[in-house]
């Protein structure tokens, strides 16, 4: 049976940047409304990479069920797409058993391909391309849009009649697929979202954060990241893997194989860890409808989830926290 489209799943999603302290937070505010967490981290979805990756302990792990982590093998090709598909299914089961469905983690695009979906890549050809870019050097735009107007009006209707650019790639797609570049467009829709969220972005003073980012590369090194990288190696996955190039684990290999003394590669492991916490809180402030709040309030998310979510007689109240 299919489900009521028009019923969105009610999700919580909490982001922001690497070593905030978005798992310790999560755990809390998952107990306290009978939730399960699905990881929205690139890194987290692989084996064998625990520590690099800060995965939830399997300590944390039992107090409140996790999905999305260890689904793929290091050398196992992985992306949003794949991500979006499983995650949305893992989703499904947490609200198919009365669960809140909370989604943690820093992968800004993951938790966009999950929450709005990925637009299908269009069909695209140079050759055509080129072609109508000719013709309108030659002709000026008014006849590629006139040509627009006729073979895909919903379009036309969108598309400024001097933006040659966008004109000349609805021509291509039509072209290419005989179909109107808005039928694509339509299919996906990027406002679409497929489930009714609540999103929550983490942040704290710039300083503070770096702080915490330093204790936790300590932290992973002292858990024996080094000897984790090692076993990987062992197993046969090479340094040039993907998720081997991944923050620790390439300052590590790099090590192994004598290319960066210790101290260095500690040192290199924080600045570049520092340096993609700064990535992250860039993509964040591009996305919309981000609540921003410090990693410390669990009351006030507590209170504007407890709004978002409809009341239920055994929701929250459960433990008795705080």
């Amino acid at each position: 049976m299919e489900a009521d489209p028009s019923v969105k799943t009610k999700t919580i999603v909490i982001c922001g940047p690497t070593g905030i302290g978005k798992t310790e937070l999560s755990l809390s505010l998952a107990e306290y409304f009978n939730g399960e967490i699905v990881s929205a981290d690139s890194m987290q979805i692989y084996r064998y990479m625990d520590i690099g990756t800060a995965k939830p302990s399997l300590l944390q792990r039992n107090r409140v069920p996790h999905f999305m982590i260890d689904v793929a093998d290091p050398d196992e090709p992985y992306d949003a797409a794949r991500y979006a598909r499983e995650a949305g299914d893992c989703i499904a089961a947490i609200d198919g058993q009365g669960k809140v469905p909370f989604v943690i983690g820093g992968t800004g695009l993951y938790i966009r391909a999950l929450v709005h979906g990925l637009c299908r890549a269009r069909p695209s050809s140079p050759e055509t391309r080129e072609k109508l870019r000719r013709e309108a050097e030659i002709t000026g735009s008014r006849p590629l849009y006139e040509r627009l107007a006729a073979s895909d009006p919903e379009a036309a209707q969108r598309i400024h009649p001097n933006d040659v650019y966008r004109i000349i790639r609805a021509l291509e797609v039509y072209e290419l697929t005989g179909r109107p570049i808005s039928e694509s467009q339509q299919a996906h829709g990027f406002a679409h979202t497929h489930f009714d969220v609540l999103k929550f972005c983490l942040h704290i003073e710039r300083e503070a954060l770096y702080e915490r980012i330093n204790q936790r590369v300590d932290q992973m090194v002292a858990g024996g990241l080094l000897a984790e990288v090692k076993s990987l190696l062992k197993m046969g996955y090479s340094a040039e893997l993907k998720p081997m190039k991944a923050i620790g684990y390439r300052h590590m290999a790099g090590y192994i194989n004598g290319g960066l003394g210790w101290e260095e590669a500690v040192d290199l492991m924080k600045r570049d860890t520092r340096r993609y916490a700064k990535r992250q809180l860039i993509w964040f402030k591009k996305e919309s409808g981000l609540v921003w709040m410090p990693p410390d309030d669990f009351d006030g998310m507590r209170e504007q989830i407890e709004r978002f979510l409809p009341p239920l007689p055994d929701r929250g109240k459960r433990h008795g926290h705080h």
